[in-house]
């Protein structure tokens, strides 16, 4: 990532089911910040449908025209696009994050960590890779919510080249604590920006707190959201990480040879 750039994360919330409610929500948001001037844009974990199990399948079916609406939108095609929906691929139903880059899907990546409190893995499929892509904005990592515990991946996207990690996420309240920490956690331990878009509202006896959050290489919050529907954005600037990462030299300090994973 070279120079200065502004990033954004969109909380609002997700009615469970409705597809169009949903996606009128987001192209809203879009538009207003497009205003703005936003190269990359961060939606919720499952933004188009919340996780409507009963009819995860047709919903799920639903998600290329989703998708389509979105990359022809005016925004969509000054920005790139990160979020969230349900994927339907060989009879299987996947948590899957797809990246448009000014309209064009440049990378999908599906939820490694399915979250079994939830129930997500008797519903759904787990993916099996990471994903680091080259976009506008750009080489971006992505992780989606339950991911955030587990940092092997985001040491992963770190060390395929990942400047800026984009979480798709819907976070409950009794763990906003966990929540805040996590992301200044994996934002410091590897030296990238975090953006990072949480549902707000309810669904179901779920109480989502929204706290969407920008964070720096340093673990400073950029951009936070409160909980409410709202758009945070912040300006990020990649020349400002580097000399970070040369001041602290983390990278170069590792031993990889004594703890042995992930080289």
């Amino acid at each position: 990532m070279v120079g200065r750039m502004k990033v954004a994360a969109v909380q609002f919330d997700i009615v469970t089911g409705q597809i169009e409610r949903n996606l009128e929500a987001v192209l809203a948001a879009l538009q207003r910040l497009r205003r703005h001037n936003v190269c990359l844009t961060v939606l919720p974990e499952m933004w188009s449908s919340g996780f409507d199990y009963r009819s995860l399948g047709q919903l799920a079916q639903k998600t290329p025209e989703v998708l389509e609406t979105i990359a022809r939108h005016p925004a969509a095609l000054d920005m790139v696009v990160v979020g969230s929906l349900p994927e339907s691929c060989d009879g299987d139903v996947y948590n899957t994050t797809f990246v448009l880059d000014r309209g064009r899907i440049a990378g999908r990546y599906r939820k490694l960590h399915l979250f079994s409190p939830m129930c997500e893995n008797r519903y759904m499929r787990a993916g099996n890779t990471a994903l680091v892509v080259e976009t506008a904005a750009g080489r971006i990592g992505v992780a989606i919510c339950y991911d955030l515990r587990f940092p092997e991946l985001f040491r992963r996207l770190s060390l395929d080249g990942a400047d800026l990690i984009c979480l798709s996420a819907q976070w409950p309240r009794p763990r906003q604590d966990h929540w805040q920490t996590l992301i200044k956690a994996r934002a410091i331990e590897n030296q990238v920006f975090m953006v990072a878009a949480n549902n707000c509202g309810m669904q179901g006896k779920l109480d989502f707190f929204g706290n969407s959050m920008i964070v720096s290489p340093r673990g400073e919050v950029a951009a936070e959201g409160g909980d409410k529907p709202c758009e945070i954005l912040a300006e990020i600037d990649g020349e400002a990480q580097q000399a970070y990462r040369q001041a602290i030299p983390a990278w170069k300090d590792r031993r990889p040879d004594v703890y042995g994973v992930l080289t």
